[in-house]
């Protein structure tokens, strides 16, 4: 077929690197193959990203404004989970918050069964297939902005964005096991390390460039649209991530193991990936990591808001500035582990992660109030989670079989999305019951179990 690349890692490596020590972020990124699914990751993840930001952009535009602010069905549904409808802000937290869910659940439930069809599907197709179809969804997006029937208080357009959050959502679950079961199909097993580098600190640059001027862009483009008399530009910028997204995946072709129809049940097939993890304690182990650091990420979540509120030039409504110092973390983690992380074993780099995040842990109760030294513990506790997460994800993709790769991730995604939603609860209630400092080394201890039960003084 014209115009794709027919992936053979270890040839494509010898053309763009011509000796074995050439490792790193440059000796990943020449390979063709990898490259193209890279940029595509690229254009994904920032639309993930954009299309949160583009919903609470149309709420606070459209619903906000016309919903009555006395509605007694959405009073009772904010006071569930308390909030107090008496600003514009407040409205539009209750409003995304259903945004929020709704893209949460399919996470939650389905990551294990889209896991199962990514293995019996080519992963090439699934991914495109994602991209593309989501793409077309939210092409969707302007017509719920026409005057309809209400519900509850609200447009029918609300609810349909709902139901279009939910659906964006189950097609990502696709997505996402069958791109992390490519890599090892792109990138040859000693430079794998590197390409999972490279996945982490462009998915945290998304994050901070897709959360941070998502909004800039959206008005940018809506005033550009509107000097060439064009209404709606900033509808085209999902469409555009999405579709570059398919478009790069799309010309790539990956060598797969040929496949037969598979008399199993979904749910059989689930127990077979159960198996992997049960009989390879590597495999067992690096979700545990990723597990634990997840459910450990998700209770700082919670704790950066009681930290900021402590320092008086941050206050509890810019907890993000903590949060996105540990996410700067992780990504100088990330390029630093590309680098040199093959020189080290993975038990010793989890144990000096997890080493580091106790330390910062233990540390943050000690400078409560001070903003550089908060900010640049936040830093060094996002390098230990940099230096856990890349060579557990790195030994999923080695010690999985190629053909059971898809139901390990997609059990990854399910655990990871529910590592993140427990801890955020339980973390709040501990606060509230013990304050911050208790909680603080509550973690730590946890975390510095973790680095003694990864036994760094052994050569395994």
């Amino acid at each position: 077929m014209a115009g794709l690349i027919l992936n053979n890692p270890e040839t494509a490596l010898q053309k763009g690197a011509e000796t074995k020590s050439n490792r790193g972020l440059l000796a990943v990124i020449e390979l063709e193959g990898f490259r193209r699914l890279w940029v595509g990751q690229i254009f994904s993840q920032l639309a993930d990203k954009f299309y949160i930001v583009l919903m609470v952009y149309l709420i606070a535009q459209y619903w906000v404004i016309s919903a009555p602010q006395d509605n007694f069905a959405l009073t009772e549904i904010a006071a569930a989970i308390q909030i107090d409808l008496k600003t514009q802000a407040q409205m539009i937290t209750l409003l995304a918050t259903g945004i929020y869910v709704a893209n949460t659940i399919p996470a939650m439930l389905l990551g294990t069964l889209a896991g199962v069809w990514a293995d019996r599907w080519p992963k090439r197709r699934v991914m495109v297939a994602s991209n593309a179809l989501r793409a077309l969804l939210v092409l969707l997006t302007p017509l719920c902005l026409f005057p309809g029937p209400n519900f509850m208080g609200l447009s029918w357009g609300y609810w349909a964005l709902l139901l279009m959050t939910l659906l964006e959502s189950v097609l990502t679950q696709f997505f996402a096991p069958a791109e992390q079961a490519a890599i090892p199909l792109l990138v040859p097993k000693d430079h794998l390390l590197a390409a999972n580098s490279l996945y982490q600190a462009t998915s945290m640059g998304a994050t901070i460039v897709g959360f941070a001027l998502g909004d800039p862009i959206l008005r940018l483009l809506k005033q550009t649209f509107l000097q060439v008399g064009i209404t709606g530009g900033e509808f085209f910028l999902l469409p555009f991530c999405y579709g570059m997204a398919a478009i790069s995946i799309g010309m790539i072709r990956l060598k797969e193991q040929p496949r037969t129809r598979s008399a199993n049940t979904v749910w059989k097939e689930i127990g077979e990936g159960l198996k992997v993890i049960k009989a390879r304690p590597t495999v067992r182990n690096a979700m545990l990591n990723l597990v634990l650091l997840y459910s450990l990420l998700a209770a700082l979540y919670v704790l950066a808001i009681s930290l900021a509120s402590s320092i008086t030039t941050l206050g509890p409504t810019r907890f993000g500035t903590l949060l996105a110092m540990t996410g700067l973390g992780m990504v100088c983690g990330a390029v630093v582990l590309a680098q040199t992380g093959h020189k080290l074993r993975r038990n010793r780099l989890a144990a000096f992660g997890l080493g580091l995040i106790t330390w910062s842990l233990v540390l943050l109760g000690q400078v409560t109030g001070e903003l550089i030294l908060t900010l640049l513990l936040c830093g060094v506790l996002g390098i230990g989670a940099s230096l856990v997460a890349i060579p557990a994800q790195t030994t999923l993709q080695e010690d999985t079989p190629e053909e059971q790769r898809g139901k390990v991730f997609g059990l990854q995604n399910n655990l990871i999305n529910l590592s993140l939603s427990l801890p955020l609860v339980i973390a709040g209630a501990l606060v509230s019951q013990w304050g911050l400092i208790p909680v603080l080394w509550l973690i730590a201890t946890v975390a510095l179990i973790a680095a003694i039960c990864e036994k760094p003084w052994s050569n395994c």
